[in-house]
């Protein structure tokens, strides 16, 4: 698993799919100020980088939720990956709103799920976690088992995987924050100034920039 992790790192430094602007940082939509991004949606634009991400969470799936016979997506970074991976798998495929449609039938969740079915959910980025589990709550509340999660990338905060433990969802990942820091240094893609600044963020980033 080390070696997909540096691996899957190295591409998404390859593709400039990691930001970093310390002086002026991004916000997300917890609000926390962030020095650091990882924009895994930039995979999408690369074929066989798509492929490459497609295939190694249908791997992740196989290995470590085969019970699943669905797949949602989180709206709206892992709709696109959510699909791919569904039609691999040749299992239905819903994906989940972050709030119901202000029109219309009003869904939360989009597509015909049956209510029994065991769902693995797809990610593609995890920082507090709040909006994933916020997809994993809206299946439980129509009657789905949730076998597991599988994302591309996760920042590792203590607080995502408090959350995760709390509502008993296994989450796994293709690579994380200390891979992908440490191949952007081997690389030259940062300077070790670079991970001093990362590192003093990730130890309180709630209060980073305040």
């Amino acid at each position: 698993m080390d070696k997909l992790k540096k691996e899957f790192a190295s591409k998404l430094l390859k593709v400039k799919a990691i930001k970093l602007q310390p002086n002026d940082p991004f916000t997300w939509a917890s609000g926390w100020k962030s020095p650091f991004y990882c924009d895994n949606r930039k995979t999408l634009s690369f074929p066989e980088l798509r492929n490459y991400v497609k295939l190694e969470l249908v791997h992740a799936i196989l290995e470590q939720f085969p019970e699943a016979d669905a797949v949602a997506g989180v709206a709206t970074g892992a709709i696109a990956q959510g699909a791919l991976v569904a039609d691999e798998l040749n299992l239905p495929f819903v994906y989940v709103r972050s709030k119901p449609k202000d029109h219309g039938m009003q869904n939360l969740i989009e597509g015909e799920l049956n209510p029994k079915a065991k769902v693995v959910v797809v990610e593609d980025l995890i920082s507090t976690g709040g909006s994933s589990l916020k997809a994993v709550e809206a299946l439980r509340k129509n009657g789905n088992e949730i076998v597991g999660m599988v994302a591309s990338y996760t920042y590792g905060f203590p607080i995502a995987e408090k959350a995760f433990a709390d509502a008993n969802v296994k989450l796994v990942t293709l690579t994380d924050y200390e891979h992908v820091v440490e191949e952007a240094l081997e690389t030259g893609y940062i300077k070790q100034e670079d991970v001093e600044l990362l590192h003093e963020w990730r130890k309180d980033p709630a209060n980073w920039k305040k």
